[in-house]
């Protein structure tokens, strides 16, 4: 028996919904995965059985996350963003109380490179691919914005880049 309203599964309601409230398809993709593993693992075969102890059937998920597959915080948050968009926006009955065993991000001591360490890389890099680490290093450019940089986003008179679409569908100025 699968989960079907009006027609439609409740990943189709929720991919379409996702959709219209301009998330990325990256995010849709993602959500409906967690969704998917939610609903597998819970064994639920229906929306009302979805309904039902809806918050301990999240926890226990979530904390099985964090013990037995130890899932990164960052990896957790996402399976219950996901599965909170599902229960507030799609089922309508937003889940309260979650207390779930949280992973635990090990701390790390960052690695940085010296300044004569990086001068040293970048005088072995020259021609196009030597500019893009360039702004990589110095602008904080993400690859995908370096590469999509086009003359006129760079303003010459006021020495500023303009990234466009970056991260979030966001234009920012450097």
């Amino acid at each position: 028996m699968s989960i079907v309203p009006k027609n439609k599964t409740l990943l189709e309601e929720m991919r379409a919904l996702l959709r219209r409230q301009g998330y990325a398809y990256g995010t849709e993709n993602t959500y409906c995965d967690w969704v998917r593993r939610f609903v597998k693992f819970s064994n639920v075969q229906s929306r009302i059985e979805m309904l039902e102890n809806a918050e301990q059937k999240v926890e226990r998920f979530l904390t099985h996350l964090a013990i037995k597959q130890k899932v990164a915080p960052s990896t957790q948050n996402q399976a219950l963003n996901a599965l909170v968009f599902l229960y507030t926006k799609v089922l309508k009955q937003p889940l309260e109380g979650v207390n779930a065993a949280r992973s635990r991000k090990e701390p790390r001591i960052p690695v940085v490179m010296s300044k004569k360490e990086v001068a040293k890389i970048l005088a072995l890099i020259d021609g196009t691919v030597g500019l893009i680490v360039r702004l990589l290093y110095a602008g904080g450019l993400r690859i995908s914005e370096a590469v999509r940089l086009r003359v006129q986003d760079v303003d010459f008179e006021f020495k500023q880049i303009i990234v466009r679409d970056g991260k979030g569908k966001k234009d920012r100025e450097l």
